[in-house]
């Protein structure tokens, strides 16, 4: 599956006139395959291996150019590093975050069409996005919490 996403990935991106690079193939390619949701110096490290020439300002620049064709979207927590997540087609999917480890999972949930229409309506507000986060401790912090009590 995740080759059909990273053939029309790349298509959107030669559709508007973006030339596709090794670098920008290797990290679009680590994009769709990562559950992670990397930072840019996740990615980075990922790649700087098979890539020694390519700067942290390279993954930087890609992402930028992904988000410009909306193909990912840019994770924003404070005043942590953005996570990078790819954008799988028109479906909406939301995040359980860890407090204590920082691990982001996916879970999806059908969309949230009732409540942005009420929020509209209550607001006056035109609705463009949302976005839902969940937090807690993970099974594995858990884990790690139960040893050490």
């Amino acid at each position: 599956m995740s080759e059909v996403h990273l053939k029309d990935a790349l298509d959107t991106l030669k559709s508007t006139g973006v030339r596709i690079t090794p670098q920008r193939h290797a990290i679009l390619e680590f994009l769709i395959q990562s559950m992670i949701h990397p930072t840019a110096d996740d990615i980075y490290k990922a790649l700087e291996g098979k890539f020694p020439n390519m700067s942290v300002a390279t993954v930087y620049n890609n992402l930028r150019v992904f988000r410009e064709a909306g193909l990912v979207k840019e994770l924003t927590y404070g005043d942590s590093s953005s996570r990078f997540d790819f954008v799988l087609g028109a479906t909406d999917h939301y995040h359980m975050i860890c407090e204590d480890c920082g691990t982001i999972v996916d879970f999806h949930y059908p969309g949230l069409d009732e409540v942005e229409h009420f929020a509209a309506h209550v607001t006056g507000f035109k609705v463009n996005s949302h976005r839902m986060e969940i937090y807690g401790t993970c099974p594995n912090c858990q884990g790690v919490s139960a040893k050490a009590q």
